[in-house]
């Protein structure tokens, strides 16, 4: 006689937290200030408002920006408020910096706002393998969020876990 194959994992009280599911759809953007530049080198501060001012920026709506300068100049700090200035009312989030230093805000900025009472005294496994640009601190802010209340917490897949936080009795 054939035994049923039971799925303990689906019967556990295990708790998967995957960052995919609360990544921000939208655009990514780098904005590079270069371009307004004189000879991609020295920001010349009249010609840099005229291109501010006649600038689209509603082509930005719904977008998440990254402001950056891709040449060795040296940018005054206000230039790169006066482009975000511009972007903010049509982005969803303006940074200075890089992508990876957006995607990291944004899921600082989502984690610190999570309800976690159904992870509370629960054993937590934080999903790997991302098809999303995660940061890898978004997983540390995730930890950080979740250690208090967890009972345990593991990384990877139900069927291989990497145990990194486990309540001490």
């Amino acid at each position: 006689m054939q035994e049923e194959i039971i799925n303990r994992v689906t019967n556990s009280k295990l708790k998967t937290f995957d960052l995919e599911e609360i990544y921000p759809e939208g655009k990514r953007v780098v904005f590079d200030v270069k371009d307004w530049l004189f000879q991609e080198l020295i920001l010349k501060e009249k010609d840099f408002r005229e291109s501010v001012q006649n600038h689209d920026w509603s082509q930005y709506k719904n977008s998440f920006v990254a402001i950056s300068c891709s040449v060795d100049a040296i940018i005054p700090s206000w230039a790169f408020m006066l482009v975000a200035s511009e972007l903010i009312p049509f982005a969803n989030k303006v940074v200075i910096g890089d992508l990876e230093l957006l995607e990291t805000v944004l899921y600082q900025e989502l984690i610190g706002f999570l309800d976690l009472k159904e992870f509370i005294n629960a054993p937590v496994i934080i999903k790997g393998c991302a098809n999303k640009p995660i940061p890898n601190s978004a997983y540390v802010f995730l930890i950080e969020k979740l250690q208090p209340v967890a009972r345990s917490i593991m990384f990877g897949e139900a069927c291989s876990t990497v145990p990194l936080y486990k309540i001490k009795k």
